[in-house]
C-alpha cells in the first residue's frame, strides 16, 4: 500500500511533487519528468501523475527551485523615472516596452516594472530584484547611478540613450542632429526669437529657468544633446526646465514664458510632444494662436490624446528602439557579444508651425 501523503495528515500542509509520486506509485524523478514533459514518460504514466496531483491539488513545481535550478529568474527589469501609471501615461514609454517584449520574446522571459526610488530596503530595488538583466532608460537623472548600481550586481545591462560608456550595449537616436533639424525648420519660416522646454536636466528635477550650475550638473544625455541641437541654431534661446515630460509639466514651463506681452517668443521647441502639448495649453489659456501667434515643435511623434493639432514634431522609432534593446538583452544572456544601436528621426511638418506675424 502507497504510504498516505504527508499533505493529507496535517504534517506538511504544502503539497510536494514526493507527494504526488507517492499517490501515483512512481519515483520522485519520473514524477518530475511527467511534468516536465522532456523525458521518456508514457502516456499512461503521466496521466496517473496527473490525475494525482489533481486529487492532491498540486499546481506544479515550485517555480523558484526550477530558476534555481537553471540558475536565472525568467526575468527582464525595466527601471522606469516616474511611478508606474505615470509610465503608462506617455505614449513613448508604451511603444518602447511593447518593442522591448517583442525583443525579448525567444527569452520566453517575463517583464518586471519598477522605479528607482535609490531605497535598498524597498521591496524591489536595483540592489535586490531578482533580475537576469535589466533595461535603462536613459532620460532618467538618475541614470549613472543605476548604472553603478547593477555594475556592483553583476548584472547584464543595455542602455536606451544615456551613454554609459565601456561595453554596455546603448540605443540611441540623433538626438542633437533631430534637434538641430526642427530648429532648422522654424528658423527657415523665420522666427528669430524662440525658446525651449526642455526635460529635467538632474535628480531634484527643478523646474524654472535654466541655470549654469543645473546645466553642469546635468544628468540627463537625452535633454543635454537636444539642447545643443536647438543650440546649434539659436545660440541665444532661452531655456525653460519643465519637472518631467508630461502635459501639466509643459504648461508650467511655458506660462512663464508667454506671461509678458513684449517679452514673448513667436516659437517654442519642446522636447517632447506632451510638454509640447502643455505649451499650447499655455498659449491657448492666454487667448493665442497657435500656430499664428504662436509655433511649437515638439519631439516624439505620438498622438497626444485631447490635442486639436497635428502636432509638428520630430518622429522617433520607440517601438525600434525597445525591440533592438530586447534583442541586445537575448544577445547576451546567451553568451554572445551585443553592440549598440542607433537610429534616426525624422521631421514631420504639422499645423502648429507657421511664419510668425508680420
Amino acid at each position: 500500500m502507497s504510504p498516505e501523503p504527508a499533505a493529507t495528515t496535517g504534517a506538511n500542509p504544502r503539497v510536494t511533487l514526493a507527494d504526488v509520486a507517492a499517490l501515483a506509485g512512481v519515483s520522485a524523478s519520473t514524477a518530475s519528468l511527467a511534468f516536465s514533459g522532456s523525458g521518456p514518460v508514457s502516456d499512461a504514466t503521466k496521466e496517473r501523475v496527473l490525475a494525482a496531483a489533481s486529487e492532491l491539488g498540486y499546481a506544479g513545481p515550485d517555480p523558484r527551485a526550477r530558476s534555481l535550478r537553471r540558475g536565472r529568474s525568467g526575468i527582464v527589469g525595466v527601471v522606469l523615472e516616474e511611478r508606474v501609471r505615470a509610465a503608462f501615461l506617455d505614449p513613448v514609454k508604451i511603444q518602447t516596452l511593447d518593442g522591448l517584449t517583442e525583443g525579448i520574446a525567444p527569452l520566453g522571459a517575463g517583464l518586471l516594472l519598477f522605479t528607482d526610488s535609490g531605497d535598498p530596503d524597498a521591496p524591489v530595488s536595483l540592489d535586490t530584484a531578482p533580475v537576469d538583466a535589466v533595461v535603462l532608460i536613459g532620460c532618467s537623472p538618475k541614470f549613472f547611478r543605476q548604472v553603478e548600481a547593477l555594475q556592483r550586481r553583476g548584472i547584464p545591462l543595455v542602455a536606451i540613450e544615456g551613454a554609459p560608456g565601456g561595453d554596455i550595449p546603448e540605443i540611441t537616436i540623433d538626438n542633437r542632429e533631430a534637434t538641430r533639424l526642427g530648429a532648422e525648420h522654424v528658423r527657415a519660416l523665420g522666427h528669430t526669437d524662440v525658446a525651449t522646454v526642455t526635460l529635467p536636466f538632474e535628480p531634484t528635477r527643478t523646474r524654472g529657468a535654466l541655470t549654469p550650475e543645473m546645466e553642469a550638473g546635468a544628468t540627463v544625455d537625452t535633454a543635454v544633446e537636444r539642447l545643443r541641437g536647438a543650440r546649434d541654431v539659436f545660440p541665444d534661446i532661452r531655456v525653460s526646465v519643465a519637472g518631467a515630460s508630461s502635459i501639466e509639466e509643459g504648461l508650467e514651463a511655458t506660462r512663464p514664458l508667454l506671461a509678458d506681452a513684449a517679452t514673448r517668443p513667436t516659437a517654442i521647441i519642446a522636447q517632447s510632444d506632451l510638454l509640447a502639448a502643455g505649451a499650447i495649453q499655455a498659449a491657448e489659456e492666454l487667448g493665442l494662436r497657435v500656430p499664428h501667434d504662436l509655433s511649437v515643435i515638439g519631439f516624439d511623434g505620438i498622438r497626444v490624446d485631447g490635442l486639436q493639432h497635428d502636432l509638428t514634431t520630430l518622429v522617433q522609432p520607440s517601438v525600434a528602439k525597445g525591440r533592438a534593446a530586447g534583442e541586445a538583452i537575448v544577445r547576451m544572456l546567451s553568451g554572445d557579444a551585443a553592440s549598440g544601436t542607433d537610429f534616426t528621426s525624422t521631421l514631420h511638418v504639422g499645423d502648429t508651425t507657421a511664419p510668425p506675424r508680420a
